[in-house]
């Protein structure tokens, strides 16, 4: 079947490896141009090598203000269809033990980026009236807090509420364009290793999470949540008090570093 390009490209940060790297292979079968933004330049190169698209390579840290700021300006001259916000990272271990400076670096990465590449590229789209967002945000951030994962749940409710506030907006000013945030749970991607965590749960696959996560977006499903068992927990969560939650989201933490 033939491929049609796509006049707008499609960016995606953190598109070296793990979901954004799927985001970037099935939107390339799509026909999108791609512009694929990440720190490891040459994995980068690597994968635009294998995409039969147009992709334009800019190597980014997104925990800088000087790179976000660079990104915004080469990405310019070209039409923005597609912004999937992937780049993000986890700590996990007591808030007393763990690294300030890996802290505030998540915090930039897991929300500042999201919202400043979220605030620059948003009006564009609506005064299209055409266009979509996904934040990749996590269960984590649907749940009211999660004990020796302090800062990352609390990075993730950033997005998952950001994202789910600028939708009912979008759709109050009877606009055609899409944001929605993907809540998975375990991904089977480098996060653990950054993370320092191995997960209690068995992981789901970065291709079906893709998959799933782009049908969806196209369907225009505001919260997006790819297994059976975590739309069940998520629907649970509103009939337990806050403090059991929490005590129970601290135990299963917990399970991770003692493993």
């Amino acid at each position: 079947m033939e491929v049609h390009q796509k006049k707008s490209y499609a960016l995606i940060t953190g598109a070296s490896s793990g979901i954004g790297e799927e985001f970037a292979k099935k939107l390339a079968k799509k026909g999108y141009p791609l512009i694929l933004t990440a720190r490891r330049e040459e994995r980068l190169k690597k994968l635009a090598k294998k995409l039969k698209t147009q992709v334009i390579v800019i190597e980014a840290d997104l925990s800088s203000d000087s790179d976000r700021n660079r990104l915004i300006e080469k990405i310019r001259p070209y039409e923005i269809g597609i912004l999937i916000n992937n780049a993000g990272f986890g700590d996990c271990g007591a808030f007393t033990n763990t690294r300030l400076e890996k802290e505030m670096n998540m915090i930039e990465v897991n929300i500042k980026a999201v919202h400043f590449l979220t605030k620059k590229l948003l009006p564009g789209m609506l005064k299209n009236n055409s266009g979509y967002i996904l934040n990749v945000a996590s269960s984590a951030g649907l749940f009211p807090a999660g004990p020796y994962m302090a800062a990352y749940y609390a990075t993730k409710s950033y997005v998952a509420s950001l994202t789910r506030a600028i939708a009912h907006e979008i759709k109050e000013r009877g606009k055609n364009v899409y944001i929605g945030c993907l809540c998975p749970g375990p991904v089977n991607t480098e996060f653990n290793a950054v993370a320092d965590v191995e997960f209690a749960l068995k992981g789901i696959s970065p291709e079906f999470c893709s998959r799933y996560a782009l049908k969806k977006m196209f369907q225009k499903k505001t919260v997006i949540i790819p297994t059976l068992t975590l739309k069940l927990a998520v629907f649970f969560i509103r009939f337990l008090p806050s403090n059991i939650m929490i005590a129970l989201t601290a135990h299963q933490q917990k399970r991770k570093l003692y493993r």
